[in-house]
């Protein structure tokens, strides 16, 4: 009865698993349960333990096999730059509009207050200057001015 209650308790895991990216940690623990569960039932049920051993073997190593492949495509994704929202502008090319008060940057669409990168020895930013974008802070946008080949890329 108990193995039962472990691969219940392992598929538990496996469905907490999806909902909740801990990068493998729950699976790894379901892992466990799922063997232990299937050992204690294959025991109880009378098998061999060359039987046991021999399932409770593979049941590990295809758990194991799951885990990597399912591990490697989430480090995969999580390399992927932002689609979508303001993060996804970094690196995005855009052009200085200087109004009366602060220079503001048009970028996909939108005109974005603009605060010069502090690490360019001229950062004042001019009207029509193509500039790319470093870093996103509230409704602000980090800008340096583009390099050459950044505007032919």
């Amino acid at each position: 009865m108990i193995g039962l209650v472990f691969v219940v308790v392992a598929v538990l895991l496996v469905v907490a698993e999806a909902h909740l990216t801990t990068g493998g940690l729950i699976s790894s623990i379901a892992i466990v349960a799922l063997v232990s569960g299937l050992t204690l039932l294959l025991v109880g049920a009378g098998a061999g333990w060359l039987v046991v051993l021999g399932v409770a073997a593979g049941v590990l190593a295809a758990s194991l096999a799951a885990l990597l492949v399912v591990g490697r495509s989430l480090l995969s994704v999580r390399s992927l730059r932002p689609r979508s929202g303001a993060e996804a502008m970094v690196g995005h090319i855009g052009v200085v509009r200087v109004g009366d008060s602060a220079a503001r940057v048009f970028v996909d669409g939108g005109l974005w207050r603009a605060q010069p990168s502090l690490l360019e020895e001229d950062n004042a930013l001019h009207d029509g200057d193509r500039v790319v974008v470093e870093r996103v802070n509230g409704l602000t946008l980090g800008v340096r001015k583009a390099e050459e080949w950044e505007l032919h890329a």
